[in-house]
């Protein structure tokens, strides 16, 4: 059973860490398989490669960056090449200060104890490849939503599991900017790993302003985003480094991320299933569109679809609905019906009187 705010499993636009809300929706549908989503003739060993101008893969892309533009001739789509963290030499690397903006927002017990670690997985890769190469990596996440610091945010907990895998004492900064940070910076060896703390302790994160961005770049030579979950929000840590820091490239797990999804979407099987979760409808408008262009199956979930839900007719209670969106989720009900794709939403929700804490 998923939360209402949860996102989804397979084509996963917005991915998100699991919701601690106690509504949650059930959902029986019967699909063709998914692992067609893991399959893209266009892989490359090193590098990536984006459909350049479609709205869907382009909304992936969260800053604006200049790409050499080919053309495939068999297919006869138009790919945007991104240069990758593979495509770095060990010159490139060696005694280099590289920012690294990871997703390792993971689940924690109220005990401070890891519930799930695949996002810190997901990250060992490039993390491995930039230490085995002599870089001095300064790892940045974030995790939940505290508003300013929020000791149960903290990142602290994700240190030992992070030294295990990587087979290296990682340390911990108690700031992500600041004096003590470069001091801790200074410090560091070749191959080691510095862990700053949650970048959303400052508010000036998530408004992406540039002063902070500064800060945070002014830490590091070049920056790697890795964070495939936030890649899509303009922030100061995924965004607004990149306007400091050259070169800016993209990660293991977000290069392989964006290969699938071009595999998906540019060339899918039939019958092509979507799913679409987040909590606002007008920050999917783009994706929605895009997909239903493309897709036979679209499958919403999280907290939008309680908009469209109203826009049904139906009672939502104090939901989250976006009121001024409302004509919008219907006039996407009817366009996915013209066009003969099938938008599920949840059959039901489990109702409760209080969020959890």
């Amino acid at each position: 059973m998923a939360s209402a705010a949860a996102s989804p499993t397979s084509l996963t636009l917005h991915p998100t860490s699991s919701s601690s809300r106690t509504t949650t929706t059930r959902h029986s549908v019967s699909l063709p398989s998914s692992s067609f989503l893991r399959s893209s003739p266009l892989r490359h060993r090193l590098g990536f490669s984006s459909v350049a101008f479609d709205p869907l893969l382009a909304a992936l892309h969260a800053k604006k960056t200049s790409t050499t533009v080919r053309r495939n001739a068999m297919k006869g789509v138009i790919y945007s090449v991104k240069k990758s963290v593979g495509d770095l030499s060990s010159s490139d690397l060696k005694g280099k200060r590289v920012f690294v903006r990871a997703d390792l927002n993971v689940p924690l017990d109220d005990s401070q104890n890891i519930t799930d670690d695949t996002r810190i997985r997901a990250a060992i890769p490039t993390i491995k490849h930039l230490i085995s190469n002599g870089a001095k990596v300064i790892l940045s996440s974030h995790l939940g939503r505290p508003k300013g610091v929020t000791p149960k945010f903290s990142l602290s907990p994700l240190v030992p599991r992070l030294s295990e895998l990587l087979g290296i004492k990682v340390e911990k900064a108690d700031d992500c900017i600041g004096p003590d940070v470069e001091k801790l910076v200074a410090a560091l060896p070749e191959g080691g790993v510095l862990l700053l703390e949650n970048v959303r302790f400052y508010k000036e994160e998530e408004k992406n302003e540039p002063e902070f961005a500064k800060k945070l770049a002014s830490l590091a030579d070049l920056y790697v985003n890795d964070a495939f979950g936030t890649a899509h929000r303009a922030h100061a840590s995924t965004e607004g480094v990149t306007k400091f820091l050259k070169p800016s490239v993209a990660g293991f797990l977000l290069q392989k991320e964006l290969d699938y999804l071009v595999g998906a979407v540019s060339n899918p099987k039939r019958p092509f299933a979507a799913i679409v979760g987040g909590s606002k409808v007008s920050s999917k408008i783009g994706v929605i569109e895009s997909l239903l262009e493309k897709c036979d199956i679209l499958l919403l979930g999280g907290g939008m679809i309680f908009t469209f839900y109203k826009a049904q007719g139906l009672s939502v209670g104090s939901s989250l609905v976006e009121a001024d969106k409302i004509e919008l989720a219907t006039s996407l009900l009817e366009k996915a019906k013209a066009k003969g794709v099938s938008l599920l939403l949840p059959t039901d929700v489990i109702i409760a009187d209080k969020f959890a804490p």
